[in-house]
């Protein structure tokens, strides 16, 4: 099949589901970032329940995995599929609790969940995110613009998490030269950050892939290849970051735009 058969043949097979209302395309595909070699990400949005035994009896070989198989959470599970040769990924999406949770974000409250994967963790209204950002093949689910609240509350959240980050790989690893954890600790605060600054902007996220070149935090490869088994050496880079951190969200909050922006 080619791309576009291969999309139909994947969105009807899905829509046919029980309890299915909705299919979308998402991931690089649906943005048209993608090369050659990128998976397919597509979303089954249900409401009541979703029986993962009726995607497996589709045939399609990989994993189905159950309902809360990849931790519970806002990001309740799916299947890692070969359909047509193509690597598929498949994620089951609560249609009524997306909604909640544009609810709460647009009331300006969310969490943050740990996933597999993700150095920060997942915000609760990445569900909202997606279906802002992919392409609804089936069905009909709303979307939403990001939510004035939202920009309001969550930039705060994330700054405080990096800034906790770093503060603690400061009095934790610096006297011990321990690079490996201290490194650790500044590509998780960067990931932080980074969604603070997204936040700011009223930027959607769905996942880390481009977050630090989305926030203009690529700068943090240089602090990170500078980093040697030296308390001088490790202050510094936690000093350098801290100063590139505070000047990405700095940029991206509403009053240091400029008029217009």
């Amino acid at each position: 099949m080619d791309d576009s058969a291969f999309v139909d043949h994947v969105a009807d097979q899905l829509a046919a589901l029980p309890n299915v209302v909705a299919v979308s395309l998402g991931g690089s595909r649906a943005a048209s970032t993608h090369t050659a070699t990128s998976d397919w990400d597509f979303a089954v949005y249900y409401r009541g329940s979703f029986d993962p035994d009726a995607l497996r009896a589709v045939g399609w070989r990989g994993t189905v995995f159950e309902i809360g198989g990849w931790g519970g959470g806002v990001f309740n599970g799916g299947a890692w599929l070969e359909i047509d040769g193509r690597r598929t990924d498949i994620h089951y999406r609560d249609a009524d609790a997306v909604a909640h949770e544009f609810a709460e974000a647009r009331a300006g409250r969310f969490r943050i969940e740990p996933l597999l994967f993700h150095l920060a963790g997942i915000p609760s209204y990445l569900v909202v995110a997606e279906l802002a950002v992919n392409r609804v093949l089936r069905g009909d689910v709303p979307r939403h613009e990001y939510p004035p609240r939202l920009r309001e509350t969550a930039p705060p959240v994330w700054r405080e998490r990096a800034e906790l980050t770093l503060t603690y790989a400061r009095n934790a690893y610096v006297d011990g030269a321990k690079v490996t954890e201290l490194a650790g600790a500044l590509a998780t605060s960067a990931a932080m950050t980074a969604h603070g600054v997204l936040a700011a902007r009223g930027e959607w996220v769905t996942n880390e892939k481009r977050l630090l070149e989305r926030a203009g935090l690529r700068g943090l490869d240089a602090i990170m290849s500078s980093l040697r088994a030296d308390p001088a050496a490790l202050t510094d880079a936690l000093d350098r970051a801290s100063e590139l951190f505070a000047a990405a969200l700095a940029d991206a909050l509403p009053t240091n735009r400029p008029s217009g922006a």
